[in-house]
């Protein structure tokens, strides 16, 4: 039998051997792209790949809106705890991780799907990451030096006149990224951004069939709060205490950077109210939302749900019908 596209009209044997796209649910977060997922593998022999940068750390449960066990259960979850909350997990080591999860899955005669909304991540295994040049021991001890004596503030307000994109992109409470920014700038007289830009991607690249789960923005706002407050409820604090007990762990971490967990650690710092907290729990995620959407906007070849859940997993199922590799339909499983 002549294998076909998902288009429905037969390949050439030389498209054959090309890699075929591995489905992408992105979308922001609290947009329902786990929901998706986890119907579309009763009807399909799926395996989820997570691409979420707070799901890979242990002990960041309630308040990454991981998967529950039970959910976990239904269906095979790669890259989800796989690291301890003090580990720095980067684009690097997750292309290199999920491609390993993706031919696990392929041998297996099973279907990668990818799930999440950590651009960064997606960018990496789609493309490739561009080389940066290695860290220099000596000039990042001049560096750290300078950030004991002048402050976070002031070593991110020198990042903003060398490199106001980088400066945009890391928080002035995050000095590690600030820091190899601006080791980065004072090694080659460039911008990371500019080396970013200029550089050509290395790495394996994996082609992707993207669809963004994308509700309208007034219902995500009401669902994003809603979810926060339920968060609370089902124990967000208390995920935290246990968290701060760890000596090894503080609020700069960029586990601890995570949405949501940095208003709950100054919460029980008290230097905010229960109030505040929330407020500001809240606001954040909604801003990381807002992120995700401009970063959608920017890509190419994606297919946009809007219409809700059902409707979502509607046009994801046409795809997988007609995907090469998706060996079961819906009534195979059934």
């Amino acid at each position: 039998m002549k294998r076909r596209s998902p288009s429905g009209l037969p390949v050439s044997k030389q498209a054959a051997q090309e890699p075929l796209p591995i489905l992408s649910i992105m979308g922001p977060t609290g947009s329902g792209k786990t929901a998706v997922a986890l119907q579309l593998a009763e009807r399909f022999p799926i395996e989820i790949v997570s691409v979420d940068s707070a799901l890979v750390y242990r002990g960041l449960d309630v308040g990454s809106a991981k998967p529950s066990p039970l959910e976990r259960a239904r269906v095979p979850h790669h890259l989800i705890d796989i690291c301890e909350p003090d580990d720095h997990y980067s684009a690097a080591r997750f292309r290199d991780d999920a491609t390993d999860a993706i031919e696990q899955i392929r041998t297996r005669g099973r279907l990668p799907v990818l799930v999440g909304g950590t651009g960064l991540y997606f960018r990496a295994l789609e493309h490739g990451l561009a080389e940066l040049p290695s860290g220099d021991a000596e000039l990042r001890a001049t560096l750290k030096s300078e950030l004991d004596a002048r402050g976070r503030a002031a070593m991110h307000e020198e990042l903003s006149r060398v490199d106001p994109e980088a400066a945009r992109r890391i928080h002035p409470n995050d000095p590690q990224r600030v820091l190899r920014a601006l080791e980065v700038f004072r090694m080659t007289g460039k911008s990371m951004s500019t080396l970013w830009r200029d550089a050509s991607p290395t790495g394996p690249s994996t082609p992707l069939a993207k669809f963004a789960i994308c509700p309208p923005r007034d219902a995500l706002h009401a669902a994003l709060a809603d979810r926060f407050r339920r968060m609370l409820e089902r124990g967000f604090v208390n995920e935290v205490i246990v968290l701060r007990r760890q000596e090894r762990l503080n609020a700069l971490l960029p586990a601890m950077r995570s949405v949501g967990y940095r208003a709950v650690w100054d919460y029980l710092d008290g230097t905010l109210s229960y109030a505040e907290m929330v407020e500001r729990g809240i606001i954040a995620t909604r801003q990381l939302a807002k992120r995700q959407i401009t970063w959608l906007r920017g890509e190419h070849d994606l297919t946009w749900c809007t219409a809700g859940v059902e409707a979502a997993i509607a046009d994801i199922s046409a795809y997988l019908k007609v995907h090469p590799d998706s060996k079961s339909a819906e009534s195979d499983l059934q």
